[in-house]
């Protein structure tokens, strides 16, 4: 292998070898969320027509789990590297900011689609949502979790230890994945709380990625595809600026 591939091979193998955690863990919590609001609200709640609300439910499950867990891999990563002291190991090897920049967003991004396709796979079990778009589908994952990816790189650079990590999944990315129509759809919302989900990105995410299983969407595909786009490749850059800065990593 190459310098980055075998990076890229050593963070994957690095949530594999926890799968239990890594994996099967947000796997039965979205199967939980599945279970306490599906059941709950099947009966009166009504979102798409001919659609229940447990298949409604299903592909914003997935997508924040895909979200999450794309965020944590990469964020977690650098942050035990930094507290046990082994960042130095890849310092020393003649990587360049790109190559640290694919390995570690390109974990992500497979561990994002592992536990996306883990909630879809457990979650037929209880209903079946058409895949009327595959293809779009399929993007915004991939869209979605190398934006998380990177943005997991970022905190991870700007994070000194676990408890800063923590804060800022807990008070940025969970509060934004929840309010972005995971379990509601924003239509059905008062004007002023329409308004404002229009401006987190995360809406354009669940919004674009729901659209590939039902063909419906509260905004157009093609505007949700341009704003995840454009996010993507802000947070790219920003991550690879701070990478080639070698920000609170070489001191």
């Amino acid at each position: 292998m190459t310098g980055w591939q075998m990076l890229l091979y050593k963070e994957v193998l690095r949530f594999w070898r926890v799968a239990a955690q890594t994996i099967t863990g947000p796997i039965l919590t979205a199967l939980l969320y599945l279970l306490v609001f599906g059941q709950a609200l099947e009966s009166h709640v009504r979102v798409y027509d001919n659609v229940s609300y447990t298949a409604f439910l299903i592909p914003g499950l997935a997508m924040m789990s895909l979200l999450q867990n794309a965020f944590a891999n990469s964020s977690s990563s650098l942050v035990a590297s930094k507290v046990m002291g082994n960042l130095v190991f890849l310092l020393l090897t003649p990587l360049s900011a790109w190559h640290w920049f694919v390995a570690y967003v390109g974990a992500a991004v497979v561990r994002g689609l592992v536990v996306g396709l883990g909630v879809l796979a457990v979650s037929l079990i209880f209903a079946v949502p058409p895949v009327v778009q595959p293809l779009w589908a399929l993007l915004f994952a991939v869209l979605g979790s190398a934006l998380m990816g990177a943005l997991g790189v970022v905190a991870g650079l700007w994070s000194e230890k676990f408890e800063q990590m923590a804060a800022f999944q807990n008070f940025a990315v969970m509060p934004m994945t929840f309010l972005s129509g995971v379990f509601y759809s924003i239509n059905s919302l008062p004007p002023f709380w329409q308004t404002v989900s229009h401006f987190n990105p995360f809406f354009y995410m669940i919004d674009g990625f729901r659209y590939g299983f039902f063909g419906v969407s509260d905004v157009s595909p093609w505007l949700s595809l341009g704003i995840v786009t454009a996010a993507t490749t802000g947070v790219g850059l920003w991550a690879l600026l701070l990478l080639r800065m070698g920000y609170k990593i070489r001191s």
